[in-house]
């Protein structure tokens, strides 16, 4: 497909609003928190989360849902049309748009207010012709269900996408399964599984008794820390790890999963390959507070970090995850060495070294490099052995090698904020045995090179003239 795909979400639409401050007494009325509010915060939710993903992905999205005649609204217009969403929305006078309000103190949310909204049948009548108009000229159909009253009859909605020749992929809410029948995928969070099938069985038993019974070609089921489980119509299943990755907030973290998957299976990935893409989506939507919108951008850093099995990485690799720390505003700092047979001083110096930026990287100095710099009986340790014990160092973010005799152009491919430097280095120098290598190029584009403590008594050389003696 040489165009991006174009994705039909259609579902319960909602505003999700933020009041952000800090809470510093409880207030003499009631025993509870008195919140100050700082700032607030609108982001697109339900139905419009979904959208705003695949767009953000890459994706054409048209969202079609029901709002109200209110200012909430125009609010989930503007949101959804920021990420580039094509929004069909049917106004129902007299109703409210969907809203979720959190008090948030800090990072705690204190308490989350709904305002639910009614649907009238007029309404779903004309959501379901506009759903029915748009179907020519789609890839696919999400239907983004949370039961507020958009989607009470979603077989008719996955029938009218059969009858375009559509795959519909549902986040279900209801608990009558018979509802979403044929669809392509249906996926479930456990709680919505178990709702929808019981508990009876092996969770595997019951989402093939299901596929069959109910003719769905896929289950997906989001499992939280113990990642997803699918199962096919074939009667196979696999529970896919999750991505790991420190929680912060779940909220929205479905609309994200079912966005990339229907993503990357109307781009002609397998299922299990979708599975796996909407894994890692939902890593990143779980690190950031409240609803995030996971960009195209945000998957390729982080596939690129989960490429990366170690701290030790090639310089094709290390690059473009640096790029994505600086764009997060964080400052790196480079030092090399040999760090052939490592010591006190070594750690002390990394650690120093660490504690001017954000990010540590390590030149290390290769087998061949270290032969010309200390003579054919050294390294003793190899580049590999040297690069993961290095690694191993709570300091050291990346570790990248260089066969050169100085890391020069290592240090303008890396171009860091801080070029640090420990032993008789001078930060002062401007030639000669003491000058850093690298000081002019940092200099030049504004950075900070630093000559760290140097810790006499440590040595190398001194360590094996030891083990010799």
């Amino acid at each position: 497909m040489n165009r991006p795909a174009h994705i039909l979400v259609v579902g319960d639409v909602m505003l999700d609003r933020y009041l952000l401050g800090e809470v510093t007494r409880i207030s003499p009325e009631a025993p509870v928190p008195v919140l100050r509010t700082v700032r607030e915060e609108t982001r697109p939710g339900g139905a419009a989360n979904v959208a705003a993903n695949v767009a953000a992905m890459g994706a054409r999205c048209t969202l079609l849902g029901v709002v109200g005649a209110d200012a909430a609204a125009g609010d989930v217009e503007r949101l959804v049309a920021a990420h580039g969403v094509e929004a069909a929305l049917v106004t129902d006078p007299g109703q409210a748009t969907t809203q979720k309000t959190r008090l948030v103190a800090g990072t705690q949310q204190i308490v989350r207010f709904d305002t639910d909204a009614s649907v009238s049948d007029a309404a779903r009548a004309a959501l379901l012709a506009a759903f029915t108009a748009a179907l020519p000229g789609a890839d696919l159909v999400i239907l983004s269900d949370y039961a507020k009253g958009c989607l009470p009859d979603p077989a008719a909605f996955i029938a009218a996408a059969h009858a375009a020749g559509l795959r519909c992929l549902v986040d279900p809410k209801q608990t009558d399964p018979a509802r979403y029948a044929g669809a392509f995928l249906l996926k479930p969070n456990r709680k919505e599984f178990e709702m929808l099938f019981g508990t009876a069985g092996s969770m595997a038993e019951r989402a093939r008794a299901a596929l069959a019974r109910h003719g769905f070609g896929h289950l997906v089921v989001t499992l939280g820390a113990d990642g997803m489980l699918l199962a096919g119509a074939d009667g196979s299943s696999a529970q896919v790890p999750t991505e790991a990755q420190e929680v912060f907030d779940v909220s929205g973290a479905g609309d994200t999963v079912i966005a990339a998957l229907a993503i990357a299976i109307a781009g002609g990935a397998s299922v299990a390959e979708a599975v796996t893409a909407a894994n890692l989506a939902a890593s990143i939507a779980v690190s950031h507070a409240g609803t995030y919108v996971v960009t195209a951008r945000d998957m390729e850093e982080r596939r690129a970090r989960a490429g990366a099995a170690s701290k030790v990485l090639p310089l094709e690799t290390l690059l473009p995850l640096l790029a994505a720390e600086r764009r997060r505003g964080r400052r790196i700092v480079f030092t090399n060495g040999c760090f052939d047979i490592l010591h006190p001083g070594h750690v002390r110096m990394l650690a120093a070294c660490r504690k001017l930026g954000d990010v540590l990287v390590l030149g290390l100095n290769e087998d061949a490099s270290v032969r010309r710099l200390k003579g054919p009986t050294r390294p003793v340790n190899t580049y590999e052995d040297r690069a993961e014990v290095c690694a191993g160092l709570a300091a050291v973010d990346y570790v990248v090698g260089f066969g050169e005799d100085t890391p020069a152009r290592l240090i303008e491919a890396v171009a860091p904020d801080v070029l640090a430097k420990g032993g008789d280095y001078s930060a002062e120098a401007m030639g000669g045995k003491e000058a850093i290598v690298g000081a002019d190029f940092v200099r030049a584009r504004g950075g900070q090179v630093v000559a760290v403590q140097f810790h006499q008594g440590y040595s190398s050389t001194r360590i094996i003239e030891a083990a010799k003696a």
